[in-house]
């Protein structure tokens, strides 16, 4: 399956509206990433100040990834809906929003809690039943062993130190007869996220490849590819 995407987004420092999977979304955030990162640089920086756990604030902008993912979940409603749903680091929560209008039971997951303070003010101006918001880190899991039948994410494999707690996480969290969607955008990182799938026994395959139009203009379309994660 390959398909164009391409959303209408007005982008404002403390806004995005977008408009994707047939309807309009306001999405609230604190700022965006350049002004964020601008503050960071000009903060002195200490070993301390940049620890091994330090996070950049990538979670205030939509990125091409969340865009088409939020897509396959939409045009795969019949697969959320009555389902327990995870998005594994949710941000501002757009793509947990998706699946709960697709009728999932979804908790959107991150590790940073003013990204899930923004998370549940979107919540409330989309007019979809809300998701559970949950502050939690990947290594130390707040779920029931295999207790979700989908769990999905968008670009949260960009550095190699990701792939074995990720993985973990998969195997901790998804149901046995569960499916995880993966969207990515040809990062290294998730190169070798695929190598331990397959020294572990899990099945892995592409299931689309879109081309997508990012919110903040690029040369050309950032191509994505969505892949079907499930146990061997």
């Amino acid at each position: 399956m390959s398909e164009h995407i391409a959303a209408h987004a007005v982008l404002e420092p403390g806004k995005i509206t977008l408009t994707l999977c047939g309807r309009e979304w306001t999405l609230l955030r604190p700022a965006e990433l350049e002004s964020l990162w601008t503050d960071i640089a000009n903060k002195a920086a200490t070993p301390e100040t940049f620890t091994t756990d330090e996070r950049l604030p990538y979670w205030v902008e939509l990125w091409p990834s969340s865009l088409a993912l939020a897509v396959w979940l939409d045009n795969n409603r019949e697969r959320i809906a009555g389902n327990i749903c995870l998005d594994l680091g949710c941000g501002l929560g757009f793509t947990a929003l998706v699946g709960s209008r697709a009728g999932g039971k979804v908790v959107g997951m991150d590790y940073e809690p003013e990204a899930l303070a923004y998370a549940r003010k979107n919540a409330s101006l989309s007019a979809v039943p809300s998701p559970l918001w949950a502050v939690m880190d990947w290594r130390r899991p707040a779920v029931a062993p295999k207790s979700c039948a989908r769990i999905w994410g968008g670009d949260v494999m960009y550095e190699n130190r990701f792939v074995a707690p990720v993985f973990d996480f998969l195997a901790y969290a998804l149901a046995e007869d569960g499916v995880a969607w993966m969207a990515e955008p040809g990062r290294g990182a998730y190169d070798l996220f695929r190598s331990a799938l397959a020294g572990r026994g899990w099945k892995s395959r592409c299931i689309a490849e879109n081309s997508v139009d990012a919110l903040h203009v690029q040369p050309s379309p950032v191509s994505v590819r969505l892949w079907e994660l499930s146990r061997g």
